[in-house]
């Protein structure tokens, strides 16, 4: 049995959305699991840093040295977050344009509502990590 030509077509495209959707469902779920382990991050951080001093029985002054270090690290990384993001930003937004040139108008008005509750899950994590 052959299939009329644009019928086979509707079903990759078909087929390509689905796939798609899934892609941007497993990668909104994998944001949300990395924002609730996030969310713990500032304990197990503290908790760390504790068990460090500790085990090496830091005195008063090495552990505000430590902690300092520490602090200025984690400052570098958001520095280097803040002035990486825009490339990684880049290839993103290229890549929703081609999707949505895709799709017709209502599966946009969904896919843009997707985007936008990424886009605002993607912020409260980076909110998060300040």
């Amino acid at each position: 049995m052959t299939l009329p030509g644009g019928t086979r077509v509707k079903i990759w495209l078909v087929l390509l959305v689905v796939f798609l959707l899934g892609g941007v469902t497993g990668s909104a779920l994998t944001g949300l699991l990395r924002s609730r382990a996030s969310n713990g991050r500032s304990e197990s951080r503290e908790q760390r840093f504790e068990k460090m001093r500790q085990d090496l029985r830091l005195n008063d002054q090495q552990t505000s040295a430590v902690r300092a270090i520490l602090d200025e690290t984690r400052n570098e990384y958001r520095a280097l977050r803040t002035e990486l993001r825009p490339r990684f930003e880049e290839p993103r937004v290229k890549a929703r344009a081609k999707i949505r040139a895709l799709l017709n108008a209502d599966q946009q008005q969904k896919f843009d509502v997707m985007s936008a509750q990424q886009d605002a899950q993607h912020n409260q994590e980076e909110k998060s990590r300040h």
